[in-house]
């Protein structure tokens, strides 16, 4: 169940750009708060031991919920903004609290890090973190003056080639890094 639900607020990120310009002519943004919120508290019952989770379910479902109470068009716009802050909060909380999440994803796959390689982490998780500020500014900025055509572009697209992208270039740095080693 974890897992469905995991997938499905995924699936709800990737499409809501597109559900957003496409449904906003059929479905009223309470019935949107409505279906998101469901998929946060899901989450949010669903991983009950997980702290970092836990907030950002409250503080989404808490959005859901005013966007179902006044049921505004303008702010179904905010929630991809939403998103990026709390990706910004998750990788620069960790670069205080520790260990970064790089750092972390890298341990999956290689638990005894040389100390090179924890260093290169905390970059790529800096890196990240300003990735996140940018994307969640830029959201900010179509969602305050920009059409909706182009907040459906930038946020269902331009955001998600530019985050792989950033993954790719991140990914060929790491092998020319592990190569010298």
């Amino acid at each position: 169940m974890k897992r469905l639900v995991g997938l499905g607020l995924v699936v709800a990120g990737l499409g809501y750009p597109f559900a957003v310009h496409f449904g906003m002519a059929h479905f009223a943004p309470w019935q949107f708060g409505l279906l998101l919120g469901s998929l946060w508290l899901a989450r949010a019952l669903t991983q009950p031991h997980n702290p970092g989770g836990r907030w950002m379910a409250l503080v989404a479902i808490a959005f859901c919920a005013l966007l179902a109470v006044l049921d505004d068009p303008a702010l179904l716009r905010w929630y991809p903004v939403l998103i990026s802050a709390f990706m910004l909060a998750l990788f620069g909380a960790s670069l205080k609290f520790g260990p970064p999440v790089a750092e972390r994803l890298a341990r999956l796959s290689d638990p005894d890090l040389p100390e090179k390689a924890v260093r290169y982490t905390r970059q790529v998780t800096q890196v990240w973190s300003g990735f996140f500020l940018v994307n969640g500014l830029v959201a900010a900025a179509l969602t305050l003056w920009a059409p909706l055509a182009w907040w459906t572009l930038y946020n269902g697209l331009i955001a998600y080639c530019a985050m792989g992208l950033l993954f790719a270039i991140e990914w060929l740095v790491r092998q020319r890094v592990r190569g010298r080693s």
